[in-house]
């Protein structure tokens, strides 16, 4: 009987806000938790979940020189708005601290990495992903993949929402949209997980953004 995959979405915030994760086992809805505790989070992944890939919306590398890595230009090549990750430097000087949220991203990526190494690239087309591992994903660009290219950003909540409920994944406990991206991340490494066709952004070196390719397939009823 073929397994099926369990994995995790995190939508990171500064320490105040925390991490939100969602845990999707075969596409359904299985868990959440949110917790400002990196090693809380790191253990939850690993041991209460159990998770094969762990899908995180925050810079996995910094800017290496200042410009928005290359991942961040092919977005915005593809149209698909995003913001330039700072190098770690101007995130640490920062006066207000702006970038705080990166930096606990920055941590979440290294308290995995023993047990979900940083993707290096994708299987290969129709394969699903071997091993654990943690990658960047970004909701919005997830959005513009599943729905062809319309993703508003006034219109998140309802489109991402809407998402999900097509992918047959509850919503009832996603009462925010910090839930709600978080389940959408886990969407994407649900997809990379069980083979479906994926993308990555950019180059291992400076980071890949990995979203799947669109647009949605609707989930058979579980």
């Amino acid at each position: 009987m073929e397994s099926v995959p369990t994995v995790i979405g995190v939508d990171v915030g500064g320490s105040r806000k925390g991490f939100h994760a969602v845990a999707l086992t075969g596409a359904a809805y299985a868990a959440r938790l949110r917790t400002s505790d990196v090693q809380e989070l790191a253990h939850w992944c690993r041991s209460v979940i159990g998770a094969e890939l762990v899908a995180i919306d925050a810079p996995c590398r910094w800017s290496s020189d200042g410009r928005a890595r290359p991942c961040e230009r092919e977005l915005m090549q593809q149209g698909i708005f995003c913001f330039a990750s700072p190098s770690r430097t101007a995130a640490l000087s920062h006066p207000s601290n702006y970038y705080g949220w990166m930096l606990q991203g920055e941590a979440l990526y290294r308290e995995l990495e023993a047990s979900h190494p940083l993707l290096s690239g994708l299987p290969a087309p129709g394969l699903p992903a071997s091993g654990a591992a943690c990658f960047e994903t970004f909701p919005h660009a997830i959005t513009w993949h599943l729905r062809g290219g319309n993703a508003e950003a006034r219109q998140k909540r309802l489109q991402r929402r809407a998402l999900l409920e097509q992918a047959g994944i509850d919503t009832a406990a996603l009462t925010s949209i910090d839930w709600i991206d978080a389940a959408l991340c886990a969407l994407a490494a649900h997809h990379l997980a069980s083979g479906r066709p994926c993308r990555a952004y950019g180059e291992p070196a400076s980071g890949l953004i990995v979203v799947p390719q669109g647009p949605l397939a609707v989930e058979p009823p579980h």
